[in-house]
């Protein structure tokens, strides 16, 4: 009896060989892995190529709004104290302008007052002159006609006055316009009376800033001449 006995039939097929050794090939794979260069345009970091963008937290501290509003509020105030400084400062100009222009328009009318009721019935032209000196030449037409109309009063009488200045305060003012009220203390004498006769003489004048100071009306004058 011949019996073949198949000597490959004893050999361990090598897909059998690997597939009974799994854990070997497992580690044969791992090894390649490992010794593997990584690619460049692979992600460094895989895990973080799926999380949410950072967020940027602004943090104020309670202390610095705190000093933040001190400040503004400082400035604010500083602000403000300086406009009504500037105000006031202005206001106080306005008064001490206001003031100079009084002083200046009430020593004009007082002047003038004080020339306007010295009269000498021998030297009339010189207080003729007086009575215009100052004055707007649409006045200085109207006191020369009324000169003319007095000298034939002063003249029979032989008038003559001294005067001394009392006081003088403006009344109104408009604008660049000042009326003022202007009081002279009068020693007349004349033919009828040889004594010396004491009045108050009061006169009323507009006088014009605006024109240079000039005085541009005048009453008082002839009503001081027709009391006598």
């Amino acid at each position: 009896m011949d019996v073949n006995v198949n000597s490959d039939a004893h050999e361990p097929d090598s897909a059998e060989s690997d597939a009974e050794s799994p854990l070997l090939v497992g580690e044969s794979k791992d090894s390649e892995h490992e010794g593997r260069k990584p690619d460049p345009d692979e992600p460094a970091d895989r895990e973080s190529a799926g999380k949410t963008p950072k967020r940027w937290r602004v943090s104020v501290s309670l202390r610095g709004l705190v000093q933040s509003a001190i400040i503004v509020a400082l400035v604010a105030t500083i602000s403000v104290l300086a406009w009504l400084y500037r105000d006031a400062h202005h206001k106080i100009d306005l008064q001490a302008q206001q003031s100079a222009n009084y002083a200046r328009a009430e020593k004009i009318a007082l002047d003038y007052a004080a020339n306007a009721a010295a009269m000498d019935f021998q030297h009339l032209d010189e207080w003729k002159g007086k009575l215009v000196a100052g004055t707007t030449p649409e006045m200085k037409d109207k006191l020369t006609s009324a000169a003319t109309s007095m000298e034939q009063i002063l003249l029979p009488l032989e008038w003559s006055s001294t005067a001394s200045p009392l006081a003088a305060k403006v009344r109104s003012n408009a604008g660049t316009s000042y009326v003022v009220d202007a009081f002279v203390s009068v020693q007349t004498k004349t033919v009828q009376a040889p004594e010396p006769l004491q009045s108050t003489a009061a006169y009323s004048l507009t006088i014009d800033s605006a024109k240079d100071w000039q005085i541009s009306d005048v009453g008082g004058i002839g009503a001081m001449v027709a009391g006598k």
